[in-house]
């Protein structure tokens, strides 16, 4: 099995290879950080990572020659099991709005808003750990229990159309989407690369999952 992290400079990818990389050792799994399309194309398993802001990271992965083609036809055509971290998550909606709207890859439909907690003590960025509310069952949350900690760092928010693609959320003085996914397509609002054992349970079920 060959695993993607795709890297379009969008963040340090370093964490997250160790994590996979680890994860991926016990089921003999390759992980390569690549930002060369015809890789990714013919993964195994494909994450896309990103942090900083929703326009800067979908421009630096349209910016890549193929990238996205090559992510449209790994994913929606051939089903590739994908996972989108952090801003990578974000993409995966219609349309973001952070600084002006823009167009994200449409594979989860809604959009990004800014995190706005009904108690205004608390602080955007969401920043450190909270416990995860599971929505709704998935092969990738195997082992995960409701009150489980994840590591944030983010002040937009998924809000997807359909609620059955809402998987996981936690409380910010409202609730904030943490995990969707659907068919097999997942992504996590959290880093599940810095959030110890209950991060390293995601990556090894999505690594191990066959939708």
């Amino acid at each position: 099995m060959r695993v993607a992290l795709v890297d379009y400079d969008s963040g340090n990818l370093h964490s997250a290879e160790k994590a996979f990389a680890v994860m991926g050792r016990q089921i003999g799994a390759e992980v390569v950080v690549t930002s060369d399309p015809d890789l990714v194309s013919n993964a195994d398993r494909i994450v896309l990572p990103g942090d900083g802001a929703f326009p800067a990271c979908k421009a630096a992965l349209e910016a890549v020659p193929g990238m996205v083609e090559a992510l449209r036809e790994a994913v929606e055509v051939r089903a590739v099991p994908f996972m989108g971290i952090c801003v990578g998550m974000q993409m995966l909606a219609d349309i973001g709005h952070e600084y002006r709207d823009t167009a994200g890859l449409g594979w989860i439909g809604g959009q990004i808003d800014a995190i706005r907690p009904a108690d205004t003590s608390l602080k955007v960025p969401h920043m450190g750990w909270n416990d995860l509310r599971l929505r709704a069952p998935h092969p990738v949350l195997e082992g995960i229990s409701d009150g489980d900690h994840a590591y944030f760092v983010h002040s937009w928010q998924f809000h997807p159309s359909d609620p059955t693609h809402l998987l996981a959320d936690v409380d910010y003085g409202g609730p904030v989407t943490a995990i969707v996914g659907r068919d097999n397509i997942v992504g996590t609002q959290f880093h599940p690369e810095k959030s110890q054992a209950v991060g390293l349970r995601i990556i090894a079920n999505f690594l191990n999952w066959k939708p």
